[in-house]
């Protein structure tokens, strides 16, 4: 048993205020793998006064300096890829290859195009209007509260702690109570790297404690929030009496748009990337919706894809996904599923249990619906789990209108010969990325929806400049 019930605060691992034990549940075994301890206010009052006591310091720093440091964390990160993957493997259930390669990877990727970024920022920039003297500061919102999820966790601290770091700011981490023990590894990183006293601070907690402690505290400039939408209007209620900045990263229902010139691989290429981290992803595209020509194919294309598709424990190597989170999140993906069967939709793979031959761990079957229609559950619910909702359309216009015809805004998809109507789509989807013929993004590209998706960008220039202030000065000296 992993015992971590410590907090890193103003520099130092300190033991909690109040004693509080949470259990680590591996989510293969269903087994206690960790404790960690939970905080309390007088844990969320400590850490965040290390902060503000560590700001003007650190925010005064130069930029060049801040930049180093980071370059230093980059280091040791890499150095230490396969304990972070160990960990993440462990605590959410990512099975050890995804862990090694996608989920660490999302870690170094982002810190690797912050670096890039933070090398080219302009900190003091001409306003540019041809007006002598008028320039725009880029300065540090301040203390900042950073609030992160269980599902990628290394994707999410690296787009917050980074930027925060580069900006100047001093911060808080919350990490999930769900999956802590990364972020006390990726604590020991910056403790190894120099971070000064009091500018990165972790306190482990639920969100009814340190994370509202955290959105409601008066020397809290900004929560930087990832996770649920229900979470992120709780938070922004929260956060609204203080007048801090709220950005929220929350859920998505994205739409993949496959017509009948897509190339051979995009139906599989669809079902693998929804059920990629079996399916906990909010950018996953959970719902596909198939150019009727091409439809029959594709279903048959869909279930053979979900029936390769093995499931197994995070310990053992290979392409297999393993198993969702936690209890909670079990049984409610059991109940969509379900839910999907009683409104009518044909079940083509999967289905309700865990696969044949597990009997223990939160493992699900992967499943695919076809025949939806755009008012069933499972074409509007965010299920977080390995399902797939299928559906026909008959014309471009139609299928823009289903793919917008929801609160979510994160990530929608094309998959499409025709250059012209691709280009059409990605200006009409709604949505804050689009993806195109199984094309990423590129580095340094900004993460981040619009509507029920929250309204972050995260990533690149655009996320370092989420934790600044604009000031704008005249009469500046040449």
């Amino acid at each position: 048993m992993i015992e971590k019930r410590d907090f890193y605060i103003n520099g130092q691992w300190v033991a909690p205020a109040a004693p509080r034990d949470c259990a680590v549940i591996d989510p293969s075994t269903e087994e206690p793998c960790a404790v960690i301890s939970l905080g309390d206010v007088a844990d969320t009052e400590a850490a965040v006064a290390a902060a503000k006591a560590a700001l003007p310091g650190w925010a005064a720093t130069p930029p060049a300096e801040r930049l180093a440091l980071v370059e230093k964390i980059y280091e040791i990160y890499q150095a230490r890829a396969e304990e972070m993957a160990q960990a993440m493997s462990l605590e959410m259930g990512a099975p050890i290859d995804l862990a090694r390669e996608s989920q660490v990877g999302a870690g170094s990727w982002h810190i690797a195009n912050f670096i890039k970024a933070a090398q080219h920022f302009q900190w003091v920039r001409p306003l540019g209007d041809g007006t002598p003297g008028a320039m725009i500061a880029m300065e540090p919102v301040g203390v900042v509260g950073l609030i992160t999820p269980w599902n990628w966790p290394m994707n999410q601290v690296t787009l917050k702690v980074i930027p925060a770091l580069l900006a100047g700011c001093t911060m808080v981490l919350k990490p999930s109570e769900e999956a802590p023990l990364s972020s006390l590894l990726f604590a020991e990183y910056l403790h190894d790297a120099g971070v000064p006293a009091g500018v990165f601070n972790l306190v482990n907690g639920d969100g009814v404690g340190v994370g509202t402690q955290l959105s409601t505290h008066p020397d809290i400039e900004m929560i930087s929030f990832t996770g649920s939408t229900r979470a992120g209007k709780a938070i922004s209620k929260a956060a609204a009496e203080t007048l801090k900045r709220v950005c929220l990263e929350l859920g998505g229902k994205g739409a993949n748009l496959i017509f009948a010139d897509a190339d051979d691989k995009a139906v599989a290429r669809g079902v693998r990337h929804c059920f990629q981290n079996s399916g906990q992803s909010c950018n996953a595209p959970t719902r596909m919706l198939v150019e009727r020509s091409a439809y029959e194919r594709a279903i048959e294309i869909a279930r053979e894809t979900a029936e390769a598709t093995k499931v197994g424990p995070a310990s053992l190597p290979g392409k297999h996904i393993g198993p969702v989170v936690n209890k909670s999140q079990y049984e409610k993906i059991q109940g969509l599923i379900e839910t999907g069967i009683a409104e009518g939709a044909r079940l083509l793979a999967g289905g309700p249990g865990r696969p044949e031959d597990l009997n223990r761990g939160f493992f699900v079957r992967p499943t695919i619906f076809a025949d939806c229609t755009p008012d069933m559950t499972v074409m509007n619910e965010e299920i977080f789990g390995p399902v797939l909702a299928i559906m026909p359309f008959d014309t471009e216009e139609e299928a823009l209108r289903i793919a917008n015809a929801t609160p979510y805004g994160l990530t929608n998809y094309v998959q499409s010969g025709d250059g012209a109507r691709r280009n059409r789509l990605a200006r009409a989807l709604r949505s804050g990325m689009v993806e195109m013929n199984g094309q990423s993004r590129g580095a340094g590209a900004p993460f981040g929806g619009v509507g029920a998706s929250g309204r972050a960008r995260e990533g690149g220039h655009w996320g370092i400049e989420e934790f600044c202030d604009v000031k704008s000065i005249s009469g500046w000296a040449e």
